[in-house]
Formats: C-alpha cells, sequence, structure tokens
C-alpha cells in the first residue's frame, strides 16, 4: 500500500531477456515480469495525430548541431521519408492543417451557420458536446479548452459533493506525471496510491486503502504503464470495490476511444461504469485541442461553473470544436482496424529485432491492448534518435518518433519509444515491418560506432 505521492513507480531493473520479447499478460494485470518493469516516462506528454509521447517536438541532436538544428533537421527528414510507421500531426505546416481542417469541415457541420460565444448551447460548441454525450452514453458533456483543466474540475466537483479532498489515484497517471501536482497546489486535493505497479489498481488494492477516499481516478489505458488495461473483469470488480468504499469513480479517459476492442464493450457501457468521464479530442481524433467532461445533466451543470472559475470558459473555440467534429467523424470508427493492426505491427517488430540479433528489447504488452505500445532497446536515447533520423534521411523510412529515458530510477542504459498504429500504419504488412526494423537496426550499429 502506498499513501501520498510518490517519485517513481518500482522500477526494479533490467534483466535480460534472450533475444526476444517479455511476456505480458494481454488483460493487463500484471506487467512486471519477468525480469523488467515498465516505469513511467519523464517526457512531457505531449501528443498530436497519430503519435505520443514527445514525438517531434523536441529532439537530441546530432554532434555539432544545436537543439533548433536538431529539429529542423529531425522535421526536414520525416517530411522528406517515402513511409512513415507513426504518423504526427507535428510534421503538418499551419497551412497544411488549415487546409486539411477546411477539406474535412463541410461534411461535419454546416459552416454557414454563426460561430460560437463563450460555448453556447446553439452553436458548434453545443453540436460538439451532444455528439460526444451521444458517443459515450452520458447525459451531457461540456468541451473544456484542455484535459488538466477538465480532470481539476472533475476531481473538485466530487471533492465538494462527497465531503472528502481524497483521491486514490495511480502514481503514474497522468494527475500524477504531467500536471504539475495541480490536483494539490490548484484544487488543495491530496492523492493516495493502492499500488505503485506498472499497473490498475485491483479490487482488493482498492478495498485494502487504510483511509476514506472520495474518489477513484482511473487512467485508461494507463499510458506510462505501457498503454495497459484491465480485463473488464478486473474493472468492474474495482469500480465495485471504489463504490463499496463510498466513493464515486472518473475515468481519465484521454484514450479512452480505443479501449473498446480489448474490453470486448462499446464506448457507452464502458463510461457507464464511472460517475465522470474526460475524453480527448486531439490524441487519438487528431483534433487540434481540446477535451469533454461527461457524466449527469446536474454534474456537467456544476462543472460548467467550475470551469468559468477555472478561466476555461472561452469567448471562441470553433476551430478546435470543428477539428474536434472531424475526429468524431473520420477516426472513431477507425479505431477497432488501428488496434487490430497494432498487433501485427508489434509482433512484427519484435520477430525484426529478434532477427536482427539485438541482445535485448522488449515490446510491451507484447500483445498491445489499444493501438499504442512501447519499444525498448538497450541504447542511450541520443543514438536512437540519430538512427530513427539517418534512417529516414537516407532509406527514407521513419520507423519510430522520438526515444527517451525511462523515468528516474529506471533500469540504465536503455531507451524507450511509444508507437501509434493510426493510418500511416495501415499499409504496413509484417514483412515490411520485419525489413525495417532490421534495417534500423544497422543504422544503430553505424550511429554507435
Amino acid at each position: 500500500m502506498r499513501h501520498m505521492k510518490e517519485a517513481g513507480a518500482g522500477v526494479t531493473g533490467a534483466g535480460a531477456t534472450s533475444a526476444g520479447v517479455t511476456s505480458a499478460d494481454s488483460t493487463g494485470p500484471d506487467v512486471t515480469s519477468p525480469g523488467v518493469t515498465s516505469p513511467g516516462v519523464t517526457s512531457p506528454d505531449v501528443t498530436g495525430s497519430g503519435t505520443t509521447g514527445p514525438g517531434v517536438t523536441s529532439s537530441a541532436p546530432g554532434e555539432g548541431e544545436t537543439a533548433s538544428a536538431g529539429l529542423a533537421r529531425r522535421l526536414a527528414a520525416f517530411r522528406g521519408a517515402e513511409r512513415l510507421l507513426t504518423g504526427n500531426a507535428a510534421l503538418e505546416t499551419v497551412r497544411e492543417r488549415l487546409d486539411r481542417l477546411a477539406a474535412e469541415a463541410p461534411a461535419v457541420y454546416d459552416l454557414d451557420s454563426r460561430p460560437d460565444f463563450y460555448g453556447d448551447e446553439d452553436s458548434i460548441v453545443g453540436e460538439l458536446e451532444r455528439r460526444t454525450a451521444d458517443a459515450l452514453g452520458t447525459e451531457a458533456a461540456a468541451f473544456f479548452p484542455s484535459g488538466t483543466m477538465a480532470q481539476q474540475v472533475a476531481l473538485r466537483c466530487w471533492a465538494g459533493r462527497t465531503g472528502n479532498a481524497t483521491v486514490a489515484g495511480h502514481p503514474l497517471s497522468h494527475l500524477e506525471m504531467h500536471e504539475r501536482d495541480a490536483y494539490a497546489v490548484v484544487s488543495g486535493l491530496r492523492m493516495v496510491h493502492p499500488t505503485d505497479a506498472p499497473r490498475l489498481p485491483t479490487a482488493a488494492e482498492v478495498s485494502g486503502l487504510a483511509e476514506p477516499f472520495g474518489a477513484l481516478a482511473l487512467e485508461l489505458p494507463l499510458r506510462d504503464a505501457g498503454f495497459v488495461l484491465p480485463s473488464w473483469d478486473e474493472l468492474t470488480a474495482v469500480v465495485a470495490a471504489a463504490r463499496e468504499r463510498d466513493a464515486v469513480v472518473h475515468f481519465d479517459g484521454a484514450r479512452l476511444w480505443e479501449c473498446g476492442p480489448h474490453f470486448g464493450r462499446t464506448l457507452p457501457e464502458i463510461a457507464a461504469l464511472a460517475d465522470s468521464v474526460y475524453v480527448s479530442f486531439y490524441k487519438t481524433l487528431g483534433g487540434i485541442s481540446g477535451a469533454a467532461l461527461a457524466g449527469s445533466e446536474d454534474f456537467v451543470e456544476e462543472a460548467r461553473t467550475w470551469q468559468h472559475r477555472y478561466g476555461g470558459r472561452q469567448f471562441q473555440q470553433w476551430p478546435a470544436a470543428l477539428a474536434a467534429l472531424t475526429g468524431l467523424d473520420r477516426e472513431l470508427p477507425r479505431l477497432p482496424e488501428y488496434v487490430a493492426q497494432a498487433e501485427v505491427v508489434a509482433r512484427a517488430l519484435g520477430e525484426g529485432l529478434a532477427g536482427a540479433g539485438v541482445p535485448w528489447f522488449r515490446v510491451h504488452p507484447e500483445v498491445p491492448h489499444t493501438h499504442q505500445f512501447q519499444v525498448w532497446l538497450p541504447h542511450p536515447p541520443a543514438l536512437l534518435d540519430e538512427a530513427v533520423v539517418r534512417q529516414a534521411e537516407e532509406a527514407g523510412t521513419a520507423l519510430f518518433q522520438r526515444w527517451f529515458e525511462p523515468a528516474p530510477g529506471g533500469p540504465p542504459g536503455v531507451a524507450l519509444t511509444e508507437v501509434t498504429v493510426a493510418a500511416s500504419a495501415l499499409g504496413w504488412t509484417a514483412d515490411e515491418v520485419r525489413a525495417a526494423v532490421r534495417e534500423f537496426v544497422e543504422f544503430v550499429g553505424r550511429v554507435g560506432g
């Protein structure tokens, strides 16, 4: 049992496997064995269409390069590549993004309608809120400029309603890793941890917390543990355990959109387990920005009040709302296809690394729970980043995005990257992935000397 905020999350060591992929239960109850735990990531949670993690928003420059020159080189290499396994919205220019929005928007909304003013109901923002509530099967939803604000408002509302300012959450959750302790600094809440294992808590762990808590916050999937999910039975048991403790349940569902295939359930069935749900419009759906907080009519109405107090009632938000509507229309129906292709890509990456004679690596989870997963290699991030750029420049193939170190206390001498399988990956066969990863290993050898 862990109480209050803790740095890191139960990282042990790098324990090698034999040129292969360590096993991971696809249901996600235990991803710590064999040998390597999956610690959190210290990078900022910067995501875009078709990627997660730092993507190309920053880069480790090569020898003699400044940071800005390294970034420019990386962008040029990716834009010039003939094939990308993992796309990235950061590769688009402002003009290209505007052109794409203008091309896609007429299919999802009447562009001759007036714009929104302070998120009024009879506008594009109101339409987005209604469509989001319909997709999730909730009574209502409110549009927020950011997910961090939506999370803080949700937990602040529940603290007032339950009379308990303690939140049960995970040390690898977005609340702990990527929001600068906003729940405590801004909202005056405190966090307790049912577990520090790199997975969602179990029902027994929630039941066994030694102090009362007003809300249980569950991030689905748990990104910094490898985009892992529990099984459906495990999830329902955890929710039931929270209810037995007289607590409400909040889903950090920034990536909830892609969880259906793993659970074998619809979005409304998943959302119905929680008292409130936050979803992002820019991570999986490829929007410009923005999020939604969904739940009952009275909860969402209260959330709007706190949204105003937190500075989230903005004059006009129609560009973000329009991009979110196009994402709901275009990307949401394709997610099952992305998840299925992620299994093909993950398996082929593992086979390619093994075939190239890499002495240790990890594809985690071995069978992805969503369309995103981690790849670990025993090299410094800067070396791997340079190999990524050189492969794009010289071979026209961009296989990975940026590599980075695990959280402090993680296994030394290794780096990980996050792979997102979306539209750009659908045309790749398993043979093509295996060939590309073998080629990447050759570039790693050249860079490493």
